[in-house]
């Protein structure tokens, strides 16, 4: 088990930035029911963490993608994390948004981002990819060159791992699914039987308990 992954997995669980309920399953915005919540804006709120999530995603940046010289930030989750990476690196700073304003400059990307330049890009989690990677196509469509993508989590769905090789974006995350449930079996926080639960939503988490 990779040691990061399973640190990071063990700090988003303990501050209930991450939520294990497979009796009693969210609701997300796709309209999917999961027994599985993910919410990484918590560790702002938490200033030791915040610079845990800061510093790692910055190692991420450099290890993976250091040709890097612009970052930007997936509205609106990792606004705040992908600001944080760009001054820690000290380097320009804009951010994607998931539709144009409806006003003024009708801006998609806020910020400046000169053609040509290569752009590491900052997520909070991963679920579908679709978000992401209409991200990185704005990003792209505004002359610059995308090398790759950082991000908190991923529930690692083979649609998103499938939608990120199509779209031939490297991606990065600090910690995922696997890990997350393997600390949550370790430290009690689910039980044995919950996870098997789990992993049949996970297999097809679109159509899970209809």
């Amino acid at each position: 088990m990779d040691q990061l992954k399973k640190v990071f997995a063990e700090k988003l669980l303990k501050v209930k930035a991450i939520k294990l309920q497979p009796n009693n399953p969210f609701t997300w915005a796709s309209g999917w029911k999961s027994p599985f919540y993910c919410d990484n804006r918590k560790t702002l709120s938490y200033a030791d963490l915040r610079s845990y999530v800061k510093l790692e995603l910055v190692h991420a940046v450099l290890e993976n993608f250091p040709e890097a010289e612009a970052v930007a930030g997936v509205a609106t989750g990792a606004i705040a994390q992908g600001a944080l990476v760009a001054e820690e690196l000290h380097l320009p700073f804009v951010y994607v948004r998931s539709k144009p304003k409806d006003h003024g400059l009708e801006n998609l990307i806020e910020g400046e981002l000169k053609p040509g330049m290569k752009v590491a890009v900052v997520e909070d989690l991963i679920s579908t990819g679709a978000s992401s990677l209409k991200a990185v196509e704005a990003i792209r469509k505004d002359g610059c060159e995308v090398v790759g993508m950082v991000a908190s989590f991923t529930y690692g769905f083979p649609v998103a791992e499938k939608a990120f090789k199509d779209a031939d974006v490297k991606l990065v995350t600090l910690t995922d699914y696997e890990h997350v449930v393997a600390q949550a079996l370790e430290t009690g926080y689910i039980a044995e039987e919950d996870v098997e639960l789990l992993h049949d939503w996970r297999k097809d988490p679109a159509n899970w308990n209809k």
